[in-house]
């Protein structure tokens, strides 16, 4: 029945899945709507089920599209491995998309990466960096090979396994009474404003399991979407930042900003997530075991 499916209609289906829209999966593709869609309804009638929903314009992935959705990306996999068998030499071939959360997009990944490929000679890596939530979303969707965050997260399609750690830290003005102090206590932050990062962030994720419950009364005065804007709000006086130790380090050594040593454990896991379905070619496997080994 389904002898005639193509790598091309698979290619099409994965793109789908990804854009939801006919047009933007055609512009990513390069190629026009109407092949799209012929494309997609070929490979529908071979298989004898619809793999998305249409809701308005747009297309979800059904149930059936999600019994596929492994296997054709695997096979897509595989078929740029087939190409890459011959080319003489056994370095890694292939793209590789990592997502890395805030802190270890700016401060750990681009050590990482430049070891990698410094040890592997492979050159072809491609680096998403959000937050910890969006993330996730686009590893359950494929559109990420894996990914390395801070917060650990119990999604069902994911496996997530401790590759590193770091260290958190609490910072203020300069010119906050709290910054004159040779020794904190967890009580001298009652009635503090809080500057945080967005929902689904690890430092906020920390900050909410960490912190806050041995506060009784706080406020969040600002919620941003950067670091850098973070430790800058801090450093005008808008408030008390948690965050990264690595990512506070340059400021705090500028005087920006003063840390808060706080007598709790700050110390957080950095989390390898990948998709438990996900195929695992040689390049993926070998980057993984890069991360494990790997020390900054």
């Amino acid at each position: 029945m389904a002898a005639n499916i193509s790598l091309k209609q698979l290619k099409v289906f994965i793109t789908i899945t990804q854009h939801e829209t006919l047009t933007s999966a055609s512009e990513a593709l390069f190629l026009s709507k109407a092949a799209v869609s012929m494309a997609l309804s070929e490979l529908e009638k071979q298989i004898g089920h619809s793999l998305f929903d249409r809701v308005n314009n747009r297309l979800i992935l059904n149930q059936e599209g999600q019994k596929l959705l492994p296997l054709a990306d695997e096979l897509i996999e595989r078929a740029q491995n087939i190409e890459q068998l011959f080319d003489n030499d056994q370095t890694l071939s292939g793209d590789l998309k990592i997502g890395a959360s805030d802190t270890i997009g700016n401060q750990v990944a681009p050590y990482l990466l430049s070891d990698f490929r410094h040890q592997t000679q492979h050159k072809s890596q491609s680096l998403f960096i959000s937050n910890s939530a969006l993330i996730c979303e686009k590893l359950i969707d494929y559109e990420l090979d894996l990914a390395l965050i801070e917060g650990k997260t119990l999604h069902p399609q994911l496996i997530s396994t401790q590759f590193s750690e770091d260290e958190m830290c609490v910072i203020c003005a300069p010119n906050s009474p709290l910054a004159t102090q040779q020794q904190w206590a967890v009580g001298d932050l009652e009635n503090s404003e809080w500057i945080l990062r967005e929902a689904g962030s690890g430092s906020k994720e920390f900050f909410l399991r960490v912190i806050a419950p041995r506060l009784e009364h706080w406020h969040e005065s600002f919620q941003l979407n950067t670091t850098e804007a973070l430790i800058n709000s801090v450093s005008a006086g808008l408030g008390l930042g948690c965050l990264s130790k690595l990512s506070a380090e340059p400021a705090i050594k500028d005087g920006r900003v003063v840390e808060i040593q706080l007598p709790l454990d700050m110390k957080r896991r950095y989390w390898l997530l990948v998709h438990k379905e996900k195929y695992q070619s040689p390049l993926l496997k070998a980057f993984i075991e890069f991360c494990y080994q790997w020390q900054k």
